[in-house]
Formats: C-alpha cells, structure tokens, sequence
C-alpha cells in the first residue's frame, strides 16, 4: 500500500512554522510522504535543517510580500488569501501534472483558503490546530450562539462566564482578539471562515496540538466535529527519543550559542529563573526595568532572552540594573529554548504563555511564571494556573505594569519551599510524564495519529 502524500500549509510565522515542521516530521515517522509549504520568505530557513528525515520536502508559494514583511495587518491578510490561492493552487497543478498528485492537504490557523484550494481540486483537506482546544472551543462558541454572552463579558471584566467544557474565564483569559480594542480582532472572520468550512464537510475532523490527558474535557466540548490531539509538538530529542538528532525547530537553525549552556552546566540543580517572551512580543522600558530589579533583589540566577533587533536591543544597553543583573545572570539575544528547559538548572520560566512555549514548558517539568501578552496567551495562562496548577500568573497594576514586587512573590511562590511551590512542582512533572506517554508508540497522541494516517491511506486506496 502506497504510503499517503500530504500537502502542510502553513502561516509563515515562526510560532506557526515550528509545532507544523515537528508534525511533518511526526507524519513521516508514521509513513507518511510530506510536502512542507509555506510563504516564500519563510521556507529557506528550514530546507538548510540537518535533521531532515526522508520523505519530507520543502515547497513554497507567495503571499505577495517574498522580500519581507514588516508586521503583518488586515491589507496583508487580505492580499494572503488572494496571493496565496493563487500560487497555492499552482504548486498543487505542477505536481499533479508531474504525476504527483496530494492524497490529502492539512492547513494550519489563518489559512481556511487553503482548505478551498484544496477542494477546488478535489483534494480532501484537514484542519491543524496549533493552539490548545479549549481555544478552538471558545472560538467556536463565540460563533454559535454565544457571541452576545461572551461581548457582555469582555465590557464587564468582573463578571465570569461558563461555557460548556470549559473553566469559568474572565475577561483577562479571553483571547484578546476578541477585545473591539485590539489592532488584531479583524483576524475573527478568519477564524469563522475556518468553522464554515469545516462544517460543510462530511466527516469534519481537526488534528490538535494537545492530548487527551491534557485537555479531556476540551476536546470532546463540540458535538459538531471530531477534535483528534496529536500533541504535543515538541522535537522528539526532547520527547519520545525516536530521534535523537531532532532537536531543533525551523527558525533555530542558523543561531550560534552565547555560552549559555556551559553557564547553566555551572548552576546548582533547580537554581536558575529562565525569562523569553517569544519571537514577537515586546516589553515596555519600564517593564523591563520592573522584572531587572525583581531579578536582582531576587538574587537567583537568570537567563534572560532580550532580542538583538530593533527596540528590544537598544533598551537591554540602557537598563539601569545592568552591572547589578551581570553579577548574578546572563542576557542573551537568543536561545534554543526547549534545550534549556530540559537542563536540570532551571526551576521555573517566566513566560509569555505562547502555546510552544507552554508546551515546550509542560513536557520538560518546569513550573512557570506567567506574563500573557495576546492572542490565546491569557488562555493558556489560565490553564497553567488555575487548571493544571503548573505555574501562578503575575497580576499586573491598573497601569497595565507588573511590579517588581508582584514578580518576586511569584518567583518566590513557584520556586520557594511552601505547599504551593510544591505542589506546582509536582504537577509539572505529572503533565511532563503525561506528555511523554502520550506521544511513545502506543500512546494517544501516537495511536490517534497513525489511526488519522490509516484512514486517509484507505480512502485514497478506494479512489
């Protein structure tokens, strides 16, 4: 039986990019052919890995913007969805008239065009959700009957609402795109374009970067598709071992170490404060001067990421705690993340709550300290903390600033000796050896994969 050929269509977004080319990678494990496509500017990085398997190309199509893209608004969404169908569609015709034909496309977040190009073709497409289900859920709910609800919610912060599957949230824990404030909420059509299309197929089926154990009442909230976790979408190096010589993500290729592992090599076991706030975020002068003196009153160890480029990198050389943050720390311009999260130096991370982040955070036991910016980030600071109860959440001031003092008591609660701290600690190691079974041969994640696998080999086989 012919192994299936599976077309991934991804945002070209490092956050996006990283979990897709780890499921690339998890479907050819499986015996699957996969063809990785993605926006022209964003593709070189990835074809240059020296951990790539056999059976896993690279493609690429424009979205209109091949020579870089500055930040990414509703004129480019716009011009993605027009640019992208078009060489989309281009690249699936070449193939085919090269006697390559797709058996199936899967599709990742902000591209359900890709999902009609796929039909136009009359090609089978499946939904991937990067984010954790209880997002995808919340979402869906906003779209089918409980939009007014959850907009009485967001103007009246005080007030929790309950969905069906999901953990009474606040306003803070909603995503922000659903805030009329936020510069980014003309990205909801997009997500209710992906609940359209879902819904006028026959068998709808999403694959999400979660797992049963993780999220068991989240996945199973909606009636009207089949959720299907195949997470977590992690490098197998740090997960399941099946490879060891994948280690690293699609945008980690050509960054060179600053020493930082041979400094964590020198600290003391469960001693070092671990600070990134992902590729995009940025933080406030003063917030960063609140967090440098947290660390230095604090007195731990640190390793702090703070980004060469553009405002991050000037504000490092002009914080005023420098000499005091040397003495006791280090801040580099970048890191690979998951392999400093698997060194048994660190004791906690002080994190933006990006779902890789989150992940990368749960599968390698570490407790967290969370800083949620945007998107689904207040989310998954509500789950780490008060559903797994694997980390606290730092409450902010009215000014919209944590302080210093805020920091240090969530430092001191997460890696402190009291009840609270240790309870943190140990379910960070439930969830980490959770995610491990569930990705090892036999597990959910692995069996729900290779049944998804399976099933789309049969039905090309009727064809």
């Amino acid at each position: 039986m012919a192994p299936p050929r599976f077309l991934l269509v991804t945002f070209p977004g490092q956050g996006h990019i990283n979990p897709s080319l780890q499921f690339a990678k998890r479907l050819v494990r499986v015996g699957a052919h996969v063809t990785f496509a993605t926006a022209i500017r964003a593709c070189p990085r990835m074809a240059e890995s020296k951990s790539i398997p056999e059976g896993l190309s690279f493609a690429s199509f424009s979205d209109g913007y091949d020579d870089g893209l500055d930040n990414w608004d509703e004129e480019y969404m716009d011009n993605f969805k027009q640019r992208g169908s078009e060489t989309l569609s281009d690249l699936i015709a070449s193939n085919l008239k090269s006697g390559r034909r797709f058996t199936g496309v899967l599709y990742t977040i902000l591209l359900p065009w890709a999902a009609e190009v796929a039909r136009s073709h009359g090609i089978p497409s499946t939904f991937v959700w990067i984010q954790p289900a209880t997002v995808l859920d919340f979402y869906y709910y906003y779209f089918h009957g409980y939009g007014d609800l959850i907009r009485s919610t967001v103007d009246n912060p005080s007030v929790p609402i309950q969905l069906p599957g999901l953990p009474p949230l606040m306003a803070c824990d909603i995503p922000s795109f659903f805030n009329s404030k936020n510069e980014y909420n003309f990205s909801l059509p997009l997500f209710q374009w992906h609940f359209k299309v879902l819904l006028e197929e026959a068998k709808p089926r999403i694959l999400a970067n979660s797992f049963d154990a993780l999220e068991p009442d989240a996945i199973r909230a909606i009636n009207e598709f089949e959720v299907i976790g195949i997470g977590p979408l992690i490098p197998s190096a740090f997960l399941d071992g099946q490879d060891p010589s994948d280690t690293s993500f699609g945008g980690d290729l050509f960054k060179s170490s600053s020493g930082y592992m041979e400094w964590l090599d020198t600290k003391p076991k469960a001693s070092v404060i671990y600070l990134s706030f992902g590729s995009i975020s940025v933080l406030s002068k003063p917030q960063k001067e609140e967090m440098a003196r947290a660390l230095v009153e604090a007195g731990r160890p640190f390793l702090w990421v703070i980004r060469e480029s553009g405002k991050e990198g000037r504000d490092e050389d002009r914080l005023s705690f420098k000499e005091e943050l040397e003495k006791i720390g280090m801040i580099v311009p970048w890191c690979s993340q998951v392999e400093v999260l698997s060194h048994p130096s660190v004791a906690c991370f002080v994190t933006h709550c990006g779902w890789n982040s989150t992940l990368e955070s749960l599968v390698c036991g570490v407790p967290m300290v969370a800083f949620p910016q945007w998107t689904d980030q207040q989310t998954n600071a509500k789950l780490v903390a008060d559903v797994w109860r694997t980390g606290v959440r730092m409450t902010p001031n009215e000014q919209g600033l944590v302080e210093s003092g805020e920091m240090r008591r969530c430092l001191e609660l997460v890696m402190g000796d009291g009840k609270e701290g240790e309870e943190m600690r140990r379910n960070a190691r439930k969830f980490r050896d959770l995610a491990r079974e569930a990705v090892k041969e036999g597990g959910s994640s692995d069996k729900n994969l290779r049944s998804f696998v399976d099933e789309v080999r049969e039905a090309s086989e009727l064809e």
